[in-house]
């Protein structure tokens, strides 16, 4: 298992648009991926789950992989995340 902590850079948070590029990314990758944030963990392939968080610009979330590409699944989504989804 491996986490990352990583702060949402984007104007708009992880809602909507950036979630639903989030999600689809976070589906590439076959292990189990998670968003943490203060007490609650959601899993990273549902955009429920994802928009439920109520993420914002300027949030600290932590990234949580556990299976064969976690590494690889934390540093995409980290990237994608530092990127500001490509806004």
């Amino acid at each position: 298992m491996i986490s990352r902590d990583v702060t949402v850079k984007n104007n708009v948070g992880l809602h909507a648009r950036p979630a639903t590029f989030f999600i689809q990314k976070a589906n590439s990758y076959k292990c189990s991926i998670w968003v943490e944030k203060d007490d609650r963990r959601v899993n990273a392939k549902s955009l429920l789950g994802v928009l439920s968080l109520g993420i914002v610009n300027g949030m600290t979330i932590t990234l949580i992989a556990d299976g064969a590409d976690e590494k690889e699944a934390v540093d995409g989504l980290t990237e994608l995340v530092d990127t500001g989804f490509n806004e």
